[in-house]
C-alpha cells in the first residue's frame, strides 16, 4: 500500500513547527554572531551626568578654550550645575597656580565628583527644570 500525502492539519503543524524553529535558530545566535540581539541601551545617572559635565566644562573654561565663555543654559547646566562649575573652577585657578595643570584637572574631577554625588545624594533635585 502506497502511503498517502499527509492529512491538511499535519502539513500546518509542521510548517508552523519549521517556521517556529528557524525564527528560534535566528534569534539564539550562530556561530558567525547573526541574530545575536544588541545589548540594551545604558542610561546614565544624573549624580554621574553632573560630574561628567562639570569636568568637562571646568577644563574648557580653565583652558580658556573657544567655548569657555558660553553661558551656562548653552553648556546644558542647570543653575545648580553652574553654581557648582564656578566653585570648581574658582578652586582648579587656584590649584592651577599653586601646584600646576595637572594638580588643576586632578582637583577638578575629585571636587565634581564630590559636589555632584552631594547634589544628587537624595535623588533629583525639585524646584523647576533648572534647579
Amino acid at each position: 500500500m502506497r502511503p498517502g500525502p499527509p492529512p491538511r492539519g499535519g502539513l500546518l503543524l509542521v510548517c508552523a513547527l519549521a517556521f517556529a524553529i528557524a525564527a528560534l535558530a535566528g534569534c539564539g545566535g550562530g556561530s558567525r554572531g547573526e541574530g545575536r540581539s544588541s545589548p540594551s541601551p545604558r542610561t546614565t545617572s544624573p549624580e554621574k551626568l553632573c560630574q561628567q559635565l562639570i569636568s568637562h566644562w571646568a577644563r574648557v573654561v580653565l583652558d580658556g578654550g573657544k567655548q569657555a565663555n558660553l553661558d551656562y543654559q548653552a553648556m546644558g547646566l542647570s543653575d545648580g550645575q553652574n553654581r557648582i562649575l564656578l566653585d570648581v573652577t574658582a578652586a582648579a585657578r587656584a590649584e592651577q597656580r599653586r601646584q600646576g595643570q595637572a594638580a588643576a584637572r586632578k582637583l577638578i574631577d575629585s571636587q565634581a565628583a564630590a559636589r555632584c554625588t552631594e547634589r544628587y545624594r537624595s535623588g533629583t533635585p525639585t524646584g523647576g527644570p533648572w534647579q
